[in-house]
C-alpha cells in the first residue's frame, strides 16, 4: 500500500480547522471555512494556499537551457534570467506527459515546477535524454510553494519587505527573517498574485507571517476545493483532465504553449502532423443554463448524438451556476452559444457552449 504523503505544514493546518483529502499521493487541506467563501476572499481580497506537494527539479551544468529548449514544448529562448515560462513536457506521440513551470536562473541553470503526481516521470524523461554534463535532481521535499493569490496580495507581500514589483512570469530571489525565498508573478487563479518558494523545512516561518498579513487584510486561508473552482472559471487545465498522456495540448488549447518555430521539441513531429490537420476534439466551455452541477467524464450530446466528454465540472461560485469543460469532437461543428446537454446520471443539464475563460482574467 502507497503511504500518502504529507507536506511541511501539515500540523498547522490540522491546528487551523482544515478538511483533508488525498490529492495525487499528497494529504491536501481541501478546505477551512468553506470552498465559496475562500475562493470569493481570492476573488474580492486575498486567499493564501499551500501548494508545497507541487514537484520540483533542478537542470544544472553546461547547456542546462539549450538541453531544456530541445525537451519541453515552449520556446525558452523567449525569456532569460529572472522569468519563468508556462511549458510542456510531451512524449513522442504528442501527448502530454506534464505541464509545468520552468524559472531560467542562468543559462547553466533551469528550476522545474511539475505537478506533483508527475514530477518523477519528468525527472526520468529528463534524465534518460540529457548529456553527461547535466546533473538533473528531483527536489521535491527541498522547497514549499505558497500561493498568494487576489487583488490585496501585492499588499500583503509589501507589508513583509517581499518583491513584488515583477511582470507577469517574472521572479525575483529575496529574504525573510533569514529565509531564502524565490517570488515569482504567477498563479494558478486568474488573479494578481505570486507564488512564494521558500525551504521545506523553513516553510512554517513565511507561511505564519503570510497569514497574519491576509488575515489583517480581509483574506483567508483557502484549499485545495477552492483552488479547483477558481481554475475551472479561469479554463486553465489540470493534468489528468484536460491534458493527458493520451491527447494533445493542441485539443486542450494550449497551443500557445508551443514554440512552433523550434527545431527540435519532445513530441514535434506529431503535433506538427496534428496541427496540419486539425485536432480531432477541442475543449469547451459549458454554462449550465437552469440548475446543474457538472462533473468529469460525463456524456456531452447534441440531441441524441454523442458529441464529447467533460473533463472538469463545478459550481461557479462567482457566476452561481454550474460549469465545465469538455473535449467535443470537431467533426460535429459545435458553434458556441450553441445548446447542447451534459448526461448527469440519467438527467439531461442543459448547457451553453462558451469559449474559456468563463470570466477575465486578472493576472497581468
Amino acid at each position: 500500500m502507497t503511504q500518502v504523503l504529507k507536506g511541511p505544514l501539515e500540523d498547522r493546518h490540522r491546528e487551523l480547522g482544515a478538511n483533508f483529502a488525498e490529492f495525487a499521493g499528497w494529504l491536501m487541506p481541501v478546505s477551512y471555512a468553506g470552498t465559496v467563501s475562500e475562493h470569493t476572499s481570492t476573488r474580492t481580497t486575498v486567499g493564501l494556499f499551500d501548494v508545497s506537494h507541487l514537484g520540483k527539479a533542478l537542470v544544472r551544468g553546461p547547456g542546462a537551457a539549450e538541453y531544456i529548449n530541445s525537451a519541453l514544448s515552449n520556446d525558452l529562448r523567449r525569456i532569460g534570467p529572472g522569468k519563468a515560462q508556462y511549458t510542456l513536457c510531451c512524449n513522442d506521440s504528442g501527448g502530454v506527459i506534464d505541464d509545468l513551470i520552468a524559472y531560467y536562473v542562468a543559462d547553466d541553470e533551469i528550476f522545474l515546477v511539475p505537478n506533483a503526481a508527475n514530477t518523477a516521470a519528468v525527472v526520468a524523461a529528463l534524465q534518460q535524454r540529457a548529456p553527461a554534463v547535466l546533473t538533473i535532481t528531483d527536489e521535491h521535499r527541498s522547497y514549499g510553494v505558497l500561493a498568494v493569490q487576489g487583488p490585496k496580495s501585492a499588499d500583503v507581500l509589501a507589508a513583509l519587505d517581499l518583491p513584488t514589483g515583477m511582470d507577469y512570469m517574472g521572479y525575483a530571489d529575496a529574504e525573510f527573517s533569514g529565509v531564502p525565498v524565490r517570488v515569482c508573478r504567477t498563479g494558478y487563479t486568474g488573479e494578481h498574485g505570486y507564488e512564494v518558494l521558500p525551504p521545506w523545512d523553513r516553510a512554517g516561518v513565511v507561511f505564519d507571517a503570510l497569514l497574519e498579513k491576509v488575515t489583517e487584510a480581509g483574506g483567508e486561508l483557502a484549499g485545495l476545493g477552492a483552488r479547483d473552482t477558481l481554475r475551472t472559471e479561469m479554463g486553465y487545465p489540470l493534468h489528468g483532465h484536460e491534458l493527458s498522456p493520451d491527447f494533445s495540448p493542441l485539443q486542450a488549447r494550449c497551443g500557445w504553449a508551443i514554440g512552433w518555430k523550434k527545431d527540435a521539441f519532445w513530441g514535434r513531429d506529431a503535433l506538427l502532423a496534428e496541427k496540419e490537420a486539425g485536432p480531432p476534439r477541442l475543449l469547451r466551455g459549458l454554462k449550465a443554463v437552469g440548475r446543474g452541477v457538472l462533473r468529469a467524464d460525463l456524456t456531452v450530446l447534441d440531441g441524441d448524438r454523442p458529441v464529447g466528454v467533460t473533463t472538469s465540472g463545478t459550481f461557479s461560485p462567482t457566476l452561481k451556476v454550474g460549469i465545465g469543460l469538455a473535449l467535443i469532437d470537431t467533426a460535429a461543428d459545435i458553434a458556441d452559444g450553441q445548446r447542447v446537454a451534459v448526461d448527469v446520471r440519467g438527467r439531461a443539464v442543459e448547457c451553453e457552449v462558451v469559449k474559456p475563460p468563463f470570466i477575465a482574467a486578472k493576472t497581468r
